[in-house]
């Protein structure tokens, strides 16, 4: 079954150490690997594509859908003690990395809430974790490291010392990325921002 593994994502809690964020180790069901895996686009390019330049199979879209969900931002509010309201939901997808990918940073002041869902079968390299760092100087000083493996999913607050990144890696790396955003404008630049940049990159689908 494809799907999210709603008991963790519901036994999930709050960590402040380096900034508050939570982690799941397995958020989904180990057996819909195959299925994600088909159902992920072909992106040949490393940034971040909007769904609508990079279209999902059903099933990645119908997991997509759960992520959009009123029942996961009730947990999201939950876990942060935030309220999300009509908070309007960025969604984009990475299949490549660069080696210019991973540099520290904050995230921009447009988002409320991060969160990063891995679907990569395995990962065998040291490089390319993520990241939550003490320092915005050190990729060295982090408290938190998370493998980029299938279901693992990091959500964290956004802040001035929301630190984080990744060693340089290049190749294969999918992410689904979800931001709760601060105005409908705001994700309506993102969508937009992002549709311009797809432009100028390799054909994203195949």
């Amino acid at each position: 079954m494809v799907g999210l593994d709603w008991r963790a994502i519901e036994a999930a809690e709050l960590k402040v150490d380096p900034f508050d964020h939570f982690t799941v180790a397995q958020a989904l069901d180990p057996r819909s690997a195959a299925t994600l895996r088909d159902d992920f686009p072909r992106l040949r390019a490393p940034g971040s594509f909007s769904l609508e330049d990079a279209p999902p199979g059903p099933a990645l879209a119908a997991l997509i859908a759960e992520l959009g969900s009123l029942r996961f931002r009730r947990q999201m509010e939950r876990i942060f003690a935030l309220d999300l309201g009509e908070r309007p939901l960025l969604f984009t997808l990475r299949g490549q990395c660069a080696a210019r990918d991973g540099r520290i940073h904050t995230d921009s002041k447009t988002k409320l809430v991060s969160l990063l869902l891995y679907l990569n079968e395995t990962w065998e390299s040291p490089d390319g974790r993520l990241r939550l760092l003490r320092s915005g100087r050190d990729l060295d000083m982090a408290a938190v490291e998370i493998p980029p493996t299938f279901g693992s999913l990091v959500g964290f607050r956004r802040s001035e010392r929301s630190w984080h990144g990744h060693s340089s890696y290049v190749g294969p790396r999918r992410v689904l990325q979800l931001n709760y955003l601060c105005t409908e404008s705001q994700s309506r630049l993102g969508l937009l921002r992002h549709r311009v940049s797809a432009l100028w990159k390799p054909r994203a689908a195949a």
